[in-house]
């Protein structure tokens, strides 16, 4: 069986479907191709406790537009974070998360009254050793040759854990935090970021009822088709577009199309583009990923220190040895959730950096009871919870090697010699959300622009 079609979109995580809804905006018959049972991807909900919450991404960028402006397109409710306080487990307690620009302190006061450095750790951060910087370089590098190793160990660790899942002295500065980049090369770091603007715009955003829900509103009315349990399995150039091969390998199918956008993971790009495009495919390959676990708990009320109500969570560095890489008090950041039913409160932990895949062979029994473990020491939570669940996410967050940049213009080269084919998706121009869309949003440019 044949289908021809003038779009295949392979992949239904948020990049795909963006992507598919911008191109049938144009007028193109579009065809959504998603290898697991619902699309989505790294957004989803279950349900905890009978209540529906987040068991992926919780929140997105709200300082960079494309995510709440997609939200408003579609006519999406956003809502921001409560007043309530993060925090960082360092040196024995949880302590108040200094602001800071990826480590780097606003206000060295601030940074020495959280008590989050020792002493001799805040005497080297507070003088920074200018250097030049030319090429680019892995944040944990920048900033400890800057400001100290402690500082890399105790700060820019666990906030770089929390959002790529990785080490940071192996994470491009140049792909992840451009800014500081831009700011290392013109001189005094600490200088530079006691000079940036104060702002009360809210940092973070999300949907009332969870992030789960975006997938589904963004496909809704997108006037594009959708196919879950479709894996494409091969593609290949023919006399008028793209020929792909889907389904399963005793049934495969033949959907032929004018253009392909790739909205996959890198590893199962790299594969589907090893006979088009094998340098790109090369490429993809090297992009290595960490693999996470979230585990949700669902606690009496009654049964949670008071103090934690005004606490949204905390992050663990690595250097204190937990298992835990993090904590969100979902009850005390996010009102919706609060509201769901006052008697139980839920929260996250999470789990996972690469190259630690072993913390996560345990099975879901050992995730929840690591997780009370810490808790128990880290925030004084000793009750057993009324409800748990585990999500695991394996190979979910791609890492951004030094060179990362340089890595991703090859790619696109390689694929911009094939018209009528693109790339999108969390591997190449951030992992967010709002990263995520403006990805896709480059590659529907692309492919428009070819024909």
């Amino acid at each position: 069986m044949a289908q021809d079609k003038d779009v295949v979109v392979i992949g239904g995580g948020v990049a795909g479907l963006v992507a598919a809804r911008d191109l049938a905006a144009t007028g193109r018959d579009v065809l959504l191709l998603e290898g697991s049972p619902r699309l989505g991807g790294k957004l989803r909900s279950a349900e905890v406790a009978g209540l529906t919450v987040d068991v992926g991404a919780e929140a997105m960028l709200a300082r960079r537009p494309e995510g709440v402006d997609l939200a408003a397109e579609i006519g999406a409710e956003v809502v921001h974070p409560t007043t309530a306080t993060s925090a960082v487990w360092s040196r024995g307690a949880l302590r108040a998360m200094p602001r800071s620009l990826m480590g780097v302190p606003f206000d060295l006061d601030q940074l020495a009254a959280s008590g989050v450095l020792s002493p001799e750790g805040l005497a080297r951060a507070s003088v920074e050793r200018v250097g030049e910087v030319h090429d680019d370089v892995s944040v944990g590098d920048l900033l400890a040759a800057r400001l100290g190793d402690e500082l890399v160990d105790r700060l820019v660790e666990p906030l770089l854990g929390g959002v790529y899942a990785g080490h940071a002295r192996q994470i491009s500065t140049a792909a992840a935090v451009p800014q500081l980049l831009a700011m290392a090369r013109r001189g005094s770091l600490l200088e530079q970021a006691a000079a940036l603007p104060s702002s009360t715009a809210p940092v973070f955003a999300a949907l009332p009822g969870g992030m789960g829900r975006f997938p589904g509103l963004i496909a809704d009315g997108g006037g594009f088709e959708v196919r879950t349990s479709a894996t494409a399995r091969a593609l290949r150039r023919t006399s008028t577009g793209w020929a792909l091969t889907v389904g399963p390998t005793t049934h495969p199918e033949t959907v032929a199309a004018a253009a392909v956008v790739l909205a996959t993971p890198a590893a199962p790009t790299a594969r589907l583009l090893g006979e088009a495009a094998p340098d790109a495919a090369a490429e993809l390959a090297a992009v290595e990923t960490a693999s996470v676990a979230v585990v949700t708990l669902a606690f009496r009320a009654q049964d949670v220190p008071d103090a934690l109500f005004e606490r949204s969570g905390f992050l663990v560095p690595p250097v204190e040895r937990r298992t835990i890489k993090a904590s969100t008090f979902s009850f005390a950041k996010w009102g919706w959730v609060r509201d769901l039913d006052p008697d139980v409160v839920v929260l996250r932990t999470s789990l996972g950096r690469h190259g630690e895949e072993a913390t996560l062979q345990a099975g879901d029994d050992g995730l929840v009871r690591v997780s009370l473990g810490d808790l128990a020491a880290m925030a004084g939570i000793t009750a057993r919870p009324v409800d748990t669940h585990v999500q695991r996410w394996g190979g979910a967050l791609p890492q951004y090697a030094v060179g990362h940049l340089e890595r991703v213009a090859r790619i696109r080269a390689a694929v911009a010699l094939h018209p009528g084919l693109a790339v999108c998706g969390a591997a190449y121009d951030g992992v967010g959300i709002p990263a995520v869309i403006g990805s896709a949003r480059r590659a529907v440019a692309s492919v428009t622009r070819a024909e």
